[in-house]
């Protein structure tokens, strides 16, 4: 149920122990405000223009430099200055007694320094040592010129500057340098704890004896040949010698193969919950970085932790980043993926490998592998993980419904049934959609009906009623299913239908026919011919009624014919061809074809000759069944949906179906015993 969120708000004021606004926690120790800092460098700074400047000299002008010391005479020497544009004078100590000086200096002519005592800024040289003409007075005859006062030229460090600027060179390398070791120490960074100098270390999870995992084996539903081989491995390190004492050796690994979301990470986390042994959990991209070796150096502080926690557990998810097979192309080669694969092979079975150590991994690319990794002696057995069956299906349905507030008359047998090819992972995709359906139109439980929207949704994408189709548009597409639906219920090896709509869905589906498939594994050549008739049936139909096709069967066409070419090429289906197979598994290049362009040509005939064949079939059936075509094609225009006991209501029941229950009626019949055999079993005999 969704409830009003006013009402289930929660004032996490009022609960104790969490801290808020009003009350924050405060930091234990003495408190220290920024502000000092700020005082502390305010004092450097105007300490060091105080000492940047002479204390005794006193600021004047040009001007009066001019007419009251050179015109008069009292210069001793000066100090030019220039890289601050400064000019110090030093004054005679016979003119200091002059009343001039004493106010301007503000001492006693005996209390004064030996200089300098004045100082004033030039802007320009050039006119300071044109500008020799003296001031002259009435009281000197001969007054002092530039050109005759001792000068020295020199140029004044300044401490504060460089020291300022190296500090701050200083200060930013060591950020740099700290960011750095940060990025690189970082949860996604290259190196682990420890920065840059850990670049080469081991990033697995490890999870020691006694850590608790959530998930166990219980939580792992229709894998149950593969979970008897891995509680194999998990019993052989707990109890090793009830197998050592009959001469058995531990495997060294065991490599998990199977489709995506059939559970192979699942099973190894239940196997990490299990084992009482340490468990080390990594990806195998991990061991890829853009730096060189760090692979390979990885790769043995990974082995060199596991043999110091041996025995123990070594799991590597999707190891084809890593184990690719080498050399088979030379321009997309990764000389550092072979050295971290090369590494990898020798800590499994090299001339110092220890005992002790068990490698699982997983993979759903197991052809890509190379074949010195999937050798006995490295992994020595394969776990094949497939897609579940009925029992396995319906096992996994209860595992995920468990948190699930189910209706009391949902059929999960019949789940299962609905979804045949499904994985784990799709199974518990389809469990979630069928619960936020439920909580989307107010409901108390998930029943029937929402798993039904959701395998829809999951197979065939989100519902567009609101999708603008055109009357005629949707009469064609009405038919185009209707044809469909009339083949797979008039023809023997055809799949039970399950549903038949014309409701738009996803980006393409304008309507689609469901069935229910069998499960089986071996197919023969009347079956798939059935399947490719079925399956041209919406064609067909779209002929006969409207004596024109259009472009709906795009998808059913690629269908039939991806079929045919196997049946000609892989399987051997053909008088012609004959009993032949061009399809190599493990051929890389696909430009390349196995025949020749004569035999390309007699295939080609006899793919569009088998076609034909079907498609002449699926018209002749459909003509003699025109008037069942548009009856079901007339109430999918008005109800949109029908569903096998729609259609069973509207045309009868499927032939074959009846055919197949008289069958296994008149075999029972047979198999009965006659009356005079039936023994009463109240009756004990002594």
């Amino acid at each position: 149920m969704i409830q009003d969120d006013k009402k289930t708000k929660t004032d996490f004021r009022n609960i104790p122990g969490i801290p808020t606004g009003d009350d924050k926690p405060s930091r234990p120790g003495p408190k220290f405000s920024i502000y000092w800092i700020y005082g502390i460098i305010a004092v450097v700074l105007l300490g060091a223009n105080w000492f940047s400047m002479s204390p005794d000299a006193v600021p004047t002008t040009e001007l009066e430099f001019r007419q009251q010391m050179l015109a008069k005479g009292d210069v001793e020497k000066l100090d030019l200055v220039k890289n601050k544009e400064l000019v110090r004078v030093y004054v005679k100590r016979e003119s200091l007694s002059r009343p001039f000086y004493t106010q301007k200096l503000k001492k006693p002519s005996g209390a004064l320094s030996k200089g300098p005592h004045f100082e004033f800024s030039v802007t320009d040289w050039e006119s300071f040592n044109a500008g020799q003409t003296a001031f002259y007075t009435d009281s000197l005859a001969n007054p002092q010129k530039i050109s005759q006062v001792p000068e020295k030229v020199i140029n004044e460090g300044e401490w504060f500057g460089p020291i300022l600027n190296t500090l701050v060179t200083i200060a930013l390398f060591v950020g740099l340098w700290v960011i750095l070791m940060r990025k690189m120490g970082g949860p996604s960074g290259g190196g682990g704890p420890g920065g840059i100098f850990n670049i080469g270390k081991s990033k697995a999870t490890l999870f020691e004896k006694g850590t608790r995992v959530n998930i166990n084996f219980g939580d792992v539903a229709g894998l149950d040949e593969a979970k008897v081989e891995v509680m194999e491995i998990v019993d052989f390190l707990k109890n090793p010698k009830k197998y050592t004492a009959l001469g058995g050796k531990i495997p060294k690994g065991a490599l998990l193969v199977g489709p995506p979301g059939t559970g192979k990470t699942l099973l190894a986390k239940a196997m990490a919950g299990e084992a009482q042994v340490p468990f080390f959990s990594l990806s195998g991209s991990d061991f890829v970085e853009m730096f060189v070796g760090v692979g390979a150096s990885r790769v043995r502080d990974l082995f060199k932790q596991a043999r110091e926690k041996a025995p123990c557990i070594i799991f590597i998810d999707e190891i084809d980043a890593i184990g690719r097979a080498r050399g088979r192309n030379a321009i997309m080669s990764n000389d550092e993926r072979e050295n971290t694969l090369n590494q990898l092979l020798v800590e499994m079975d090299g001339f110092g490998t220890d005992i002790g150590i068990i490698i699982l991994a997983a993979t759903n690319r197991p052809d890509v592998l190379d074949t010195a990794l999937l050798r006995p002696g490295r992994f020595d057995r394969q776990i094949s993980i497939d897609r579940p069956d009925v029992k396995g299906r319906e096992a996994i349905f209860k595992v995920h419904l468990k948190p699930i507030k189910i209706s009391e008359t949902l059929d999960i047998h019949k789940l299962a049934e609905q979804t045949p090819g499904f994985a784990g992972a799709d199974i518990a995709n389809v469990c979630n959609e069928a619960a936020l359906i439920a909580a989307r139109k107010n409901k108390n439980a998930v029943d029937m009906s929402d798993f039904q929207d959701a395998i829809d949704r999951v197979i065939g994408g989100l519902e567009k009623r609101n999708k603008i189709i055109l009357p005629e548009e949707k009469e064609i597409i009405a038919y185009h299913e209707a044809g469909h639906a009339i083949c797979g219920w008039f023809l023997e090896h055809a799949y039970p239908l399950l549903k038949v709509t014309i409701v738009p869905r996803g980006t393409a589906a304008l309507g689609y026919a469901q069935y229910t498939p069998r499960e089986q594994y071996l197919y023969n050549t009347d079956q798939l011919f059935d399947q490719i008739c079925m399956t041209l049936g919406g064609r067909a139909a779209e002929e006969i009624i409207f004596g024109k096709i259009s472009t709906g069967a795009s998808n059913d066409l690629q269908q039939i014919t991806k079929m045919a070419y196997s049946m000609v090429t892989v399987y051997g289906m053909n008088e012609k061809i004959g009993n032949i197979s061009y399809y190599d598994p493990t051929a890389d290049n696909t430009f390349t074809k196995p025949f020749s362009e004569e035999t390309g040509k007699m295939i080609d005939e006899e793919v569009r000759s088998l076609v034909e064949s079907a498609y002449i079939r699926t018209k002749n059936l459909l003509t003699d069944k025109k008037q069942q075509v548009e009856i079901l094609a007339k109430q999918l225009l008005d109800k949109e949906v029908l569903f096998q006991s729609d259609v069973e209501a509207l045309i009868g029941k499927r032939p074959y179906e009846e055919k197949k229950l008289l069958e296994s009626a008149h075999d029972s019949e047979l198999s009965a015993p006659p009356e005079k055999t039936v023994v009463d079993t109240s009756i004990k005999l002594d």
